[in-house]
């Protein structure tokens, strides 16, 4: 008997979400996987290869420009341990670049590799529904065919926004253009204040850009806001200038410079500076018109993100979403990845395990990075009270920073416990060198019920950065936390 469908499962979206749910489907008996992964061009014409956001534009790229720039700033501390003198800063775009872009192709490649050894049939084509169990795959010659699934997941994530202003698109980059720059950024605006926007301040002006960022109203919204505070002095003693309350008027060219008119909504005046290339970090929107997501019935939130309930279930009984794409869900690459093995899971394998976001870590890759898992100090208060949680701190240096003296005040550690459930952790935050490598650690102990007198009985590993976390004995309040030696 001929199948009724085309395919048992259909995943629509190529990023770490969608894959990790094909591959997943793939480890089932007699499942036939179909996926369709096209990415359409930003405004300025960068496309990019199999992966989605994270290996083409977000995570892979950023944390391999962090590190560079971290490397690059690390040179003028060389005649400090006994190298030599003469070493020089010199810095070549190309080089970075080329070698970034090298390194996401053979991630574009594995991902390919993968979904053929697991069976997964790959369509470099733009998928969008005809009906709830129809879809319509074109080919970037405009060819199309129709494939029908009995289950659709829907993966696409989102694409950066720009400002509705005269300029933007044509003058302006995103991070969908950045890590493909054909020539280095010179003096570069920035205008927004998240994290990709701080991430990508800070990697350029440590490969010793003139940088300057835009700031609306605050940086890091949805951060805990000590630390954000603490973070943009940090940026601020490394030379990146920050255009506080101020907004992007209108872009225009004046030779090979970006002019870009600007108001001061502090003042009320307008400005004007010049500019080699102006990066757009303002968010990110979510468009399921481009997939006709109206013509199956599925509901959509005001964001225009995908309404889901806890098992990843749209309003439509065969239809599905994980990622970026669904309301309410973290915008990064593990959740999205776990949502879409799990999906696989309870769809083909008879389980039942939902994702658990709570205590989902992240960390802002900056000059000096800012780990975070849990509540910030403002939502453990309004979730708790004031009277219910007790916030302890310390300011710290590392002994690898004993050369940096401009930043060793800037190591910082908060915890946040709730002394009405037996001190335990619900907030953690580190702005330090690695704070991403400890702050992982730390999710894993939240995640088990860590307590601060867990942490207090614990011997920690001297001298390192994640032994303060063992140590930390002031309240936030009652001292300043600063600690000198051992």
């Amino acid at each position: 008997m001929e199948p009724k469908y085309n395919y048992d499962f259909f995943v629509i979206g190529g990023g770490p979400g969608g894959n990790a749910a094909a591959k997943e489907a793939a480890k089932y008996d007699n499942i036939k996987i179909g996926l369709a992964d096209f990415v359409q061009p930003s405004p300025k014409g960068t496309t990019w290869g199999l992966g989605g956001t994270c290996v083409n534009v977000g995570c892979i790229p950023k944390k391999m420009m962090h590190y560079a720039g971290l490397l690059y700033d690390q040179l003028k501390f060389f005649p400090l341990v006994g190298y030599p003198n003469e070493i020089k800063r010199e810095f070549n775009w190309d080089t970075l670049r080329d070698n970034v872009q090298g390194h996401i192709s053979s991630l574009n490649f594995g991902y390919r590799t993968q979904l053929r050894k697991n069976k997964v049939t790959y369509y470099n084509k733009f998928a969008k529904f005809i009906d709830e169990h129809t879809i319509e795959l074109t080919d970037k010659k405009g060819k199309t065919e129709t494939v029908t699934a009995d289950k659709i997941l829907v993966s696409i994530g989102l694409r950066p926004t720009y400002v509705d202003i005269p300029g933007a698109k044509e003058l302006c980059i995103t991070s969908d253009d950045l890590f493909k720059l054909p020539k280095a950024p010179g003096k570069t605006l920035i205008v927004g204040a998240s994290y990709i926007a701080v991430e990508c301040a800070s990697f350029l002006r440590s490969l010793g850009f003139d940088v300057t960022l835009m700031v609306r109203s605050i940086i890091l919204r949805g951060f805990d806001r000590d630390m954000a505070d603490r973070l943009r002095g940090v940026l601020e003693r490394d030379g990146i200038k920050f255009l506080d309350k101020c907004v992007p008027l209108s872009f225009s060219k004046d030779g090979e410079k970006i002019v870009c008119d600007f108001k001061n909504n502090n003042d009320g005046q307008s400005y004007k500076d010049e500019f080699d290339t102006v990066l757009l970090a303002t968010g990110r929107t979510a468009d399921c018109s481009k997939i006709n997501i109206e013509k199956t019935g599925v509901k959509l939130a005001k964001s225009g993100k995908i309404i889901v309930d806890q098992y990843d279930k749209t309003s439509i009984e065969n239809i599905f979403a994980i990622g970026d794409i669904s309301e309410g869900r973290p915008e990064l690459a593990p959740p999205a990845i776990k949502a879409g093995k799990l999906l696989s899971h309870r769809l083909f394998g008879g389980k039942s395990q939902t994702v658990n976001y709570d205590n989902i870590a992240t960390t802002v890759y900056a000059k000096i990075e800012y780990g975070t898992c849990g509540l910030s100090e403002e939502k453990a208060i309004e979730k708790y009270g004031k009277e219910n949680i007790k916030v302890y701190h310390s300011e710290f240096v590392p002994v690898e920073w004993t050369y940096d003296l401009e930043n060793q005040e800037s190591c910082y550690i908060k915890i946040i416990v709730n002394i009405k459930d037996n001190n335990k952790v619900i907030g953690w935050h580190i702005l330090s060198a690695n704070a991403g490598e400890i702050t992982q650690g730390i999710s894993v102990a939240m995640n088990c019920g860590l307590t601060k007198d867990k942490l207090d009985e614990t011997i920690g590993i001297h001298p390192t950065i994640a032994e303060d976390m063992t140590t930390v004995d002031v309240v936030k309040g009652e001292g300043d936390g600063k600690k000198t030696g051992c």
